[in-house]
């Protein structure tokens, strides 16, 4: 007990990061009562001197099978791990279990394809609902798919499919997809353009959207294209390349996203209903190749990012840094890079960009960043590892 209570204190705090500018509300926040990891012994090897915060890197989980994608933090202390290749992992007690969740559906493991994002119900104390995106597969096609499910010990178990996507198709990249649920309760989950651009532009189409829907896969009667001719009533957002980050912001509620561009562009937005982003119409990358994709930045009726990289830094999984674990990061939004291989920290004042600071260069390639329950930052790199960043003085 005195480890929690040395670890875990509870502050009302004003988040002094807003996306609208008149928004001065201020967030309660508490940490968990539960350790997922024990701190390690020796805090003063290590450390890191970062720009506002000076903190070490602890390895909480290793000898994962391939790429970690996405985690969940149970309230029983449990921490819950997708590996793309198909494998649902469980970490109890701080170990990580051999055996794989049982029941876990088939994935399209290909290419960017696999076991994706994972995350909790809001009032999964109450009703225990875990949500799953994965590409699934019939026969060599595959497209983003969305399942609900809970868990009996080691066992997926009352799985509902919530929503598919059509059609199939054989490429193996640009799937998406993160998964977040806003304060009322929706369900937000990003699909990319699956390597067809022009369809993220046509509302007949589900790839290279942002997709809103209730907890049980129904369409919300004031979704933006609901009674829209021709237009899929899911979707919240288009004009979206492939988006692998998605938060809510913790004092406003809006949802913000980042997407990968080709080569160079790659944006933060908030997603705003009815919104196009402008994929491929406009951007600031080319293409892989060198080829220019559009001329054009801006159009009419096409929403601008908030910020952008170029050079792309990949970015995968973000936070807002909350809480008082990180007192100089508050308000923060980190994000993984996968190609330079490093956590992205960006300060903002109100929506703009005021400073940026790179982490952990060469750390590997990050493909998720997820702050616990219990306050820590963890984030997951392609060569099978949880780390965490602790605090020190």
């Amino acid at each position: 007990m005195k480890l929690r209570n040395l670890l875990f204190a509870s502050l009302v705090l004003t988040f002094g990061v807003a996306a609208c500018a008149s928004d001065t509300s201020s967030v309660e926040l508490s940490d968990s009562e539960f350790v997922y990891f024990p701190l390690p012994a020796d805090l003063t090897s290590g450390v890191i001197n970062s720009q506002d915060q000076n903190f070490i890197v602890q390895e909480v989980v290793t000898g994962l099978n391939g790429v970690p994608w996405g985690m969940a933090f149970l309230p029983d202390g449990t921490v819950l791990i997708t590996e793309r290749g198909g494998n649902l992992r469980r970490v109890v007690n701080g170990q990580l279990l051999p055996d794989f969740v049982e029941n876990v559906p088939a994935v399209f493991s290909r290419g960017q394809g696999g076991l994706l994002d994972i995350n909790l119900h809001p009032n999964y104390d109450e009703n225990g609902w875990i949500y799953i995106s994965y590409s699934e597969p019939t026969g060599d096609l595959a497209h983003t798919s969305i399942i609900r499910a809970k868990l009996d010990g080691n066992a997926l178990t009352d799985i509902e499919s919530i929503f598919k996507i059509e059609p199939y198709t054989d490429r193996g990249h640009h799937f998406g997809s993160r998964i977040e649920f806003d304060n009322d309760g929706y369900l937000y989950f990003t699909i990319g353009d699956r390597g067809q651009m022009s369809d993220a532009q046509l509302l007949n189409v589900y790839a290279g959207k942002t997709f809103r829907i209730h907890d049980d896969g129904r369409i919300p009667e004031d979704n933006p294209f609901v009674g829209q001719e021709g237009a899929r009533p899911e979707i919240f957002t288009y004009g979206n390349r492939n988006q692998q980050g998605l938060v809510k912001h913790p004092v406003t509620g809006e949802m913000w996203a980042h997407e990968h561009g080709p080569r160079g562009g790659d944006e933060i937005n908030i997603l705003r209903a009815g919104n196009n982003y402008g994929w491929p119409e406009i951007s600031y990358g080319i293409n892989y190749n060198g080829s220019i994709i559009t001329e054009d930045t801006a159009r009419a009726g096409m929403e601008q990012p908030i910020h952008y990289w170029t050079p792309s830094i990949a970015p995968s999984g973000m936070i807002f840094v909350t809480g008082n674990k990180y007192p100089n990061w508050n308000g923060n939004l980190l994000t993984g890079s996968l190609s330079f291989k490093f956590i992205q920290r960006t300060v903002f004042d109100g929506t703009t960009v005021v400073k940026e600071e790179k982490l952990l260069e060469d750390i590997g390639r990050v493909r998720n960043v997820r702050q616990g329950p219990d306050g820590y930052i963890y984030f997951a790199t392609e060569d099978g590892k949880i780390q965490r960043l602790v605090p020190v003085e």
